[in-house]
Order: structure tokens, then C-alpha cells, then sequence
């Protein structure tokens, strides 16, 4: 009959063992954590730029194709098919309210109507139609690089470490923020 002996100092892993791999981990989480939270942050500043250029794409289209001129007063207005299409000027995820929440951002849309506006064709009603527009994309929740975006009918996209919405003219260029190039 065979019999197994354990030898001392053979037995499997010591608790040194077991802290020194631990310590290794905690080490690399350390590294990369900051690295993941950065990435995650540039990621969300790329979505909300790329927010900002597809409203202004869809606020021209609408102008050009269906609003006789004039801009769509918000979001919602730009979801809506033209007649004989399927797919409104902007897609579902921003359409769906005049404010939404996207990829970290707040992302708002307003236009001044125009008593003189024409109806479009979407189902506008005459006198709500406007002349130009401001957006933003403001953080949710601001974080140690905080990046703002606005647009308007210009369509320059300008950066700010502060929220330029409220501030931003319909049309021209704004006290504060730097044009994103």
C-alpha cells in the first residue's frame, strides 16, 4: 500500500504567497483605473461632439427639404417623417424629447419661432418655425476634465470647461467657449 508523505515547506501556497499576489493586483487596478475613468470621459466628449454635428446636418436638411427656410424649433419637430418617408431629419434617440440624456451628456435643442414661418412639412404649424437655433451637450455629472459643447445655426461647434447653453446666441458667436476644429 502507498502511503503519500507531505514534506514541509511542499504543501501549496503561504499566506506571503497570497498577499504578495493580492499586492500585485491592487498595484495594476491602481494604474488602471485612472487610465479606464479617462477613456470612459473621452468616449462621452466624442458622442456629444458627434451629437452636435448631427443636429446641425438635421436642422439643415429640414430647412432645405421641409421648412421652406426656416428651422425646426426642437427635437422633437426633427423626428418627424416628411411625407413619403419612413425616417424623420434626426434619429429616435435624440427626437424623442425637446431634452435627452445621452452618453453622459444633457442634450438640448431651441429655436425662437417666427410668427411669419410657414407650416413645413412634417406637420409644423405656420408660425413656429425659426430663423436660427442654439444646442448643447452638457455634462451630467462634471468630472476633474469637464468639457462642454454648444452649436448654432453657424454651425460651429465651440468648446467650454463651463455650460454654455443658456448663453449661446441663435446665430453668431458666443462670449465664451473655443470653436472645435
Amino acid at each position: 500500500m502507498a502511503t503519500s508523505h507531505a514534506r514541509n515547506g511542499e504543501a501549496g501556497f503561504t499566506l506571503i504567497d497570497l498577499i504578495f499576489v493580492i499586492a500585485i493586483i491592487g498595484v495594476v487596478c491602481a494604474i488602471a483605473v485612472p487610465a479606464l475613468l479617462r477613456a470612459r470621459t473621452s468616449a462621452q466628449a466624442s458622442s456629444a461632439i458627434a451629437d452636435m454635428r448631427v443636429l446641425n446636418s438635421s436642422q439643415l436638411s429640414y430647412a432645405i427639404t421641409c421648412g421652406s427656410g426656416f428651422y425646426a424649433p426642437d427635437m422633437p419637430t426633427l423626428g418627424v417623417p416628411p411625407p413619403g418617408s419612413s425616417v424623420g431629419f434626426l434619429s429616435a434617440d435624440l427626437a424623442g424629447a425637446p431634452t435627452v440624456i445621452k452618453s453622459g451628456y444633457q442634450i438640448a435643442l431651441f429655436g425662437s419661432p417666427v410668427g411669419a414661418s410657414p407650416g413645413s412639412c412634417n406637420g409644423l404649424a405656420p408660425g413656429l418655425g425659426a430663423t436660427a437655433y442654439k444646442a448643447g451637450a452638457d455634462m451630467i455629472t462634471p468630472g476633474p476634465t469637464q468639457r462642454f459643447f454648444a452649436t448654432n445655426a453657424q454651425g460651429v461647434i465651440y468648446e467650454d470647461t463651463a455650460s454654455m447653453y443658456a448663453a449661446m446666441p441663435e446665430s453668431g458667436v458666443p462670449g465664451t467657449g473655443v470653436p472645435i476644429q
